[in-house]
């Protein structure tokens, strides 16, 4: 049950980065190892011309996240987008917590992917805007391609690992948050 928490939400978290990423994994994983047996009606996301589609729109998000005017139009699309891909994902990866209502499942994928897409386009990317001119989109953009593409595999194939390491994280942010409080 554990395992598939931490399945849910790194993939969910994943979507909230970049939409496509988590969902091409899912797809792939399933469909051509046996690392993922998915059930219906998620099976269809093995369909080869799902997996066209997918391919081609992270393809399509990939290039236009990486221009600086470009992005922002991007990121408004996706604030529709990257919600209903983390439902999606959150519902795939919780097969172990299967037990659970699938409206709950994919309402809490929706919460956070759409946490983690509002922070990265009202916070991350404006502060990256202001402090580099538009020049540090693209880095920025690579490291969060990589970082979806890191979450989901880990989300998929050592979920504890991935749970292992956002405790940690959780861990250093309050213990941080405890000593400037403390200063």
């Amino acid at each position: 049950m554990i395992s598939g928490l931490f399945s849910a939400f790194g993939l969910a978290a994943s979507a909230g980065l970049n939409a496509y990423i988590p969902l091409l994994v899912i797809a792939l994983l399933a469909r051509y190892t046996d690392l993922l047996t998915l059930t219906p009606p998620w099976d269809a996301l093995t369909h080869p011309a799902i997996i066209g589609l997918l391919a081609v729109l992270a393809g399509v998000e990939f290039f236009a996240d990486k221009v600086p005017a470009i992005n922002h139009v991007n990121d408004a699309i996706q604030t529709f987008v990257r919600p209903v891909a983390g439902a999606i994902a959150f519902a795939v990866g919780s097969g172990a917590i299967g037990r659970a209502h699938p409206v709950l499942m994919m309402a809490v994928g929706l919460l956070v992917a759409g946490t983690v897409h509002a922070t990265k386009s009202l916070a991350v990317r404006p502060a990256v805007t202001l402090a580099t001119g538009g020049a540090g989109h693209t880095p920025v953009s690579i490291a969060e391609d990589f970082l979806a593409t890191t979450i989901s595999l880990l989300a998929l194939l050592v979920p504890l690992l991935l749970g292992l390491a956002a405790l940690f994280l959780l861990g250093v942010v309050w213990w941080r948050f405890r000593r400037r409080q403390s200063d």
